[in-house]
């Protein structure tokens, strides 16, 4: 049987970094982060502190050839995920296992086209709720790493392997009987609150306090459902009820990851989610409004984050 000896990661924000920070501590030195030599350099200046520890990480550059690794994780926006691809190729062997806790139903398929590696596990982060300000990552869950295989990636042998890591380094986890069901639910859970609370700057308390803003999220994931109904995946009305405990169980003050981009003045993911939706709704002749009018306003606000931008560095 597999045994995975060997990690790498790409992409230390929030979640890269409270997950790796388990994985530090299990694995030590055979625990590595790819990144470039300047985020490098600001991470060993003062440590990655995830909650009240701070973790100085083993860090290789892109460049440096060690060999592959037993398994690479890639927790990374979806607009990064070609470049990481790039970036970590060293760590990749034919044997490799990989997997993708990006956002969306796509990242898969794009990093088997760009390995050829068939170890390729489906997976996905439910009910953490990590922020991170500069150097410093919070949560008040760990959430869990759900993942599996299908006929087309990964096998049986490559999720054992990663059970018997994730139960070694207490990293929560759900092996569902679907992935693929379990994925595009997890798309439709961020359809809905990504992009409602971006566009209301709106952390997760006032999903509890405001049922319209409730319902409006609830809105764009039903878009989902009923595309969800014409690609054979199958969401029913229970998938969007399973998700309500687990934003009540969120930190109040807790705050998306398009929020944070939208605060950040970042490119947010808006293609992936509501641009996917849209997309999709036209191949299957499903109507999208209300996706469609979150792409038009999400996009609206990064223009308008990106001209405060300029006007600042001008300032400056």
């Amino acid at each position: 049987m597999k045994k995975i000896r060997t990690v790498s990661l790409i992409g230390l924000g929030a979640i890269g970094a409270a997950y790796g920070s388990k994985l530090h501590q299990y694995l030590g030195d055979d625990f590595t982060v790819v990144a470039n030599e300047e985020r490098i350099s600001r991470y060993q200046q003062s440590g990655i502190k995830v909650l009240e520890e701070t973790y100085n990480f083993r860090y290789e550059t892109p460049e440096t050839d060690s060999g592959p690794r037993d398994l690479v994780i890639f927790s990374v926006k979806n607009a990064e995920l070609k470049q990481a691809i790039q970036e970590i190729k060293h760590h990749i062997g034919p044997d490799t296992i990989i997997l993708s806790l990006l956002n969306g139903i796509s990242s898969e398929e794009e990093i088997y086209e760009a390995t050829e590696n068939a170890h390729i596990l489906h997976s996905m982060c439910v009910g953490i709720d990590a922020v991170r300000e500069n150097q410093q990552i919070r949560f008040s869950s760990l959430g869990k790493i759900c993942f599996g295989y299908r006929e087309d990636f990964g096998t049986e042998e490559d999720a054992q392997a990663v059970k018997t890591l994730f139960d070694a380094a207490a990293i929560p986890y759900e092996i569902p009987q679907d992935i693929w069901h379990a994925i595009w639910a997890k798309f439709m859970l961020n359809v809905g609150v990504n992009q409602v609370s971006a566009v209301k700057r709106a952390p997760y308390e006032y999903f509890h306090k405001v049922p319209s803003l409730y319902s409006w999220m609830e809105d764009a994931m039903y878009e989902v459902v009923e595309i969800s109904k014409k690609a054979g995946v199958g969401l029913t009305d229970e998938d969007v009820k399973n998700f309500r405990p687990i934003l009540h169980a969120l930190s109040p003050k807790g705050k998306t990851s398009m929020l944070q981009d939208i605060e950040g003045n970042r490119k947010t993911e808006v293609e992936y989610f509501a641009g996917t939706v849209v997309e999709l709704g036209k191949k299957y002749h499903v109507p999208t409004p209300i996706n469609e009018q979150l792409l038009r306003m999400i996009t609206i606000m990064e223009k308008m984050n990106a001209l405060d931008v300029k006007a600042s560095s001008v300032n400056i």
